[in-house]
C-alpha cells in the first residue's frame, strides 16, 4: 500500500477516477459518513482533514489523497465509523456504482481499494 490512496495511480488514472465522481466542498464540522448507515458512497479527499470515529472515539485522521467510506462498500456491510470534517474539505464523491465500475475497469484501483479496505477492517 502507498502513502495515500491517490499515490498509487498514474496521472491518467487519477483523471479517470476523478471523472467518475462529483467534486464537492464541505464545511468544517460536517459529517458526510455516519456509523451504522448503509454503504452508498465513498470520498477521496483532495484538501482538508477528517477525523474517523468509532463509537465517538477518534481512530484515525486522514487528509489529501486518502479515501474514506470504501470499507463498507468493499465489505458489503454497514459503516463501521463516522467521518467528521475537521477543516473545510474538497472531495471527490463516488457513488457505490462508480466504485464498483472503477473496480471492474481499473485493476490497480481494485487492488488499492481492496488493500485499504482490508487494512481498515482489521
Amino acid at each position: 500500500m502507498t502513502a495515500t490512496f491517490f499515490d498509487a495511480f498514474t496521472p491518467h488514472e487519477v483523471a479517470r477516477i476523478s471523472a467518475a465522481g462529483t467534486h464537492l466542498t464541505l464545511p468544517a464540522g460536517w459529517s458526510p459518513i455516519w456509523e451504522q448507515t448503509p454503504a452508498d458512497k465513498a470520498y477521496i479527499l483532495l484538501a482538508g482533514t477528517v477525523s474517523v470515529r468509532r463509537q465517538g472515539e477518534e481512530i484515525a485522521r486522514l487528509g489529501p489523497g486518502d479515501i474514506v467510506g470504501e470499507s463498507a462498500i468493499v465489505g458489503h456491510q454497514l459503516r463501521s465509523a463516522t467521518v467528521v470534517a475537521l477543516t473545510p474539505l474538497e472531495l471527490i464523491h463516488l457513488t457505490t456504482e462508480a466504485v464498483q465500475q472503477l473496480r471492474r475497469d481499473l485493476p490497480r484501483f481494485r487492488d488499492e481499494i481492496d488493500a485499504v479496505a482490508a487494512a481498515r477492517l482489521r
